[in-house]
């Protein structure tokens, strides 16, 4: 695919003789759903490819009443191409009112992201970093090629609930987000004691490691005792509430900024983490610990087998009504949709009977198989 630029529109070359132009309309990273369902395009016809190079939309007229079909990796390729051309002009458009330094804070989720931005006064800058850093391969996570194979991963086994493209779109738009950060920005990195947050504070780090910027770590985890409604090991950051939050901001004005031997130390295990395939990792003995893709089966079972025993009977249950009795009744983290998957490899295996179409944890239901 060829591409030009003529600022704001982005020139297209999908086939010899049509162009796709698109014209940015906003500094907000876009994933396809947005540049798909909102975004501004013409179609236009060219007599050969040579023409491409001196090709000027405003001097033409665009096709009307017909249009050309792009599939969907061409679609991810042209989103790729206008953030980075909406990077650009953000580091272009820079002004010298925008040197006032603002703290920024990154999160391994969205859901406490947005928490946390109810906590902060303005001005703030918060980044989640929706991750699913406990599930999926990590080979390689920080190359494009590592980034396909997960991806790969997660459109044959995990079921989102979204498009399968939405996913991939953030994780690569967060990692945009993190390069805008200024040098001068003090960096909060919000982790807590499970598997998902900690490897991701890893990860940031790694992609953080050519920035001169201070690091703070914040381990939500280690005041937990001040939440009286979630003393609990089963602990991830989006059980934070904002008023809990502003606790927690209070506390880290007084933290030290992270020393560039942990610094080290910590890119260093991430190194190791990126150099395995493995699916499956938890939190154990305050370490990150790679498991059997089938680690979690046996509290499925027995959490299914429990929810017979209360019913009276085999009947079928929810899939996500097992689910979250399961997380209710587990003292470490796991995330709900690794359990989703889980829960469908026991359906195919032949330990529990299906009902319904498993296209969401709430479409379908299971039982015990006699």
């Amino acid at each position: 695919m060829e591409t030009r630029t003529k600022y704001p529109y982005i020139y297209f070359l999908i086939a010899p003789h049509v162009v796709f132009v698109y014209k940015i309309e906003t500094l907000h990273y876009l994933t396809m759903n947005d540049i798909t369902e909102t975004g501004d395009w013409e179609t236009f016809e060219i007599s050969n490819t040579e023409d491409f190079a001196m090709f000027d939309h405003e001097k033409s007229e665009p096709l009307r009443g017909r249009g050309y079909f792009v599939n969907q990796e061409a679609r991810n390729q042209m989103t790729d191409i206008i953030n980075k051309q909406i990077q650009l002009k953000k580091a272009q458009s820079k002004q010298p009112s925008d040197n006032i330094v603002i703290p920024v804070h990154i999160l391994s989720s969205d859901a406490a992201a947005g928490s946390l931005r109810v906590a902060l006064d303005r001005p703030k800058k918060v980044i989640g970093f929706q991750g699913f850093f406990s599930i999926g391969p990590l080979w390689k996570l920080e190359d494009a090629e590592g980034q396909a194979l997960r991806n790969q991963w997660f459109y044959e086994n995990i079921n989102l609930e979204q498009d399968d493209h939405v996913y991939q779109n953030q994780f690569k738009n967060t990692l945009l987000e993190i390069s805008d950060i200024p040098d001068e920005a003090p960096i909060y990195i919000w982790t807590a004691d499970n598997a998902d947050e900690q490897i991701g504070m890893r990860f940031i780090l790694y992609v953080l490691r050519e920035k001169p910027n201070d690091i703070f770590i914040i381990n939500a985890t280690n005041t937990v005792e001040n939440f009286t409604d979630n003393q609990q090991a089963n602990f991830h950051s989006n059980h934070i509430h904002p008023d809990q939050f502003r606790i927690l901001i209070e506390q880290s004005k007084q933290a030290s900024s992270l020393s560039q031997f942990d610094r080290n130390r910590l890119i260093n295990e991430w190194e190791t983490l990126s150099q395995s395939k493995n699916v499956l990792r938890i939190w154990l003995n305050n370490k990150i610990e790679n498991v059997p893709e089938q680690h979690h089966d046996h509290i499925i079972i027995n959490a299914l087998e429990k929810l017979h025993v209360e019913k009276e009977g085999r009947e079928f249950i929810k899939v996500g009504a097992l689910i979250g009795s399961l997380l209710e009744h587990t003292d470490y983290f796991i995330d709900a949709f690794y359990l989703e998957f889980r829960i469908r490899a026991l359906v195919y295996n032949g330990t529990f009977e299906l009902k319904g179409i498993p296209k969401s944890m709430w479409h379908y239901s299971v039982r015990l198989r006699l």
